[in-house]
């Protein structure tokens, strides 16, 4: 399990990098809020420690710029700060769980791995892709937290290229795959309901790779 630590007090981050590592995980650390941000939206984290008090920019401002961004790694806020309205706004502002220092490491390791295995099993079915993610079981569509209507078709074309991942689809692997293989259609259909799609996934997009087939981007 991956974890990224922002934490600006160095005695503490060293005492939670060496527990948490004694304990199987796999630590990065840093201090600062910007530095955070950025190392959080560029990496692949299983979970995210956060501080709130903060150099440059605090943990209220991580959070939300990192749910705005549509990062939707769990979160787990670790601060000094314990009055309730401080836990309120962090919940409110995307944050997954919050606890008060000094806490037991025994009680850190334990809310992370219950963080991640509740994320893991509400995420089996989805698949995401920067802003767009898609609930596969119940058919519904996010476009940066919001609830996108689809007809049926656009449910399946955008099925297809949420599965594909960057890989590019050609036009006869969309007839086949969402039309069927005996269906009598017009191959220009496909560029039709990729215009519609386009509309509807903005900021994403679906990119036409001249003589390779569509992307989702």
């Amino acid at each position: 399990m991956r974890v990224l630590l922002i934490e600006d007090d160095v005695d503490i981050r060293s005492v939670l990098e060496r527990g948490l590592r004694s304990e199987g995980f796999d630590v990065e650390s840093c201090g600062e809020g910007p530095e955070g941000l950025w190392r959080a939206l560029e990496g692949d984290f299983d979970a995210i420690i956060l501080d709130i008090m903060l150099p440059k920019q605090s943990g209220y401002w991580v959070c939300e710029r990192l749910r705005e961004e549509g990062n939707a790694t769990p979160i787990l806020v670790l601060s000094a700060k314990s009055g309730e309205w401080d836990q309120i706004d962090m919940l409110d502002l995307g944050a997954d769980d919050y606890l008060v220092k000094p806490a037991a490491l025994e009680l850190v390791v334990a809310r992370l791995r219950a963080l991640v295995r509740r994320v893991s099993g509400a995420a089996a079915n989805v698949i995401r892709r920067g802003p767009v993610e898609y609930d596969l079981k119940n058919k519904i569509c996010l476009v940066n937290g919001a609830v996108v209507e689809l007809t049926a078709r656009e449910h399946q074309l955008l099925q297809r290229f949420v599965a594909a991942g960057v890989a590019c689809i050609n036009r006869e692997e969309i007839l086949r795959d969402v039309w069927g293989v005996d269906a009598e259609v017009d191959p220009t259909i496909v560029d039709v309901y990729v215009r519609k799609l386009r509309d509807k996934i903005a900021p994403a997009t679906i990119q036409n790779v001249r003589g390779v087939g569509f992307r989702l981007c």
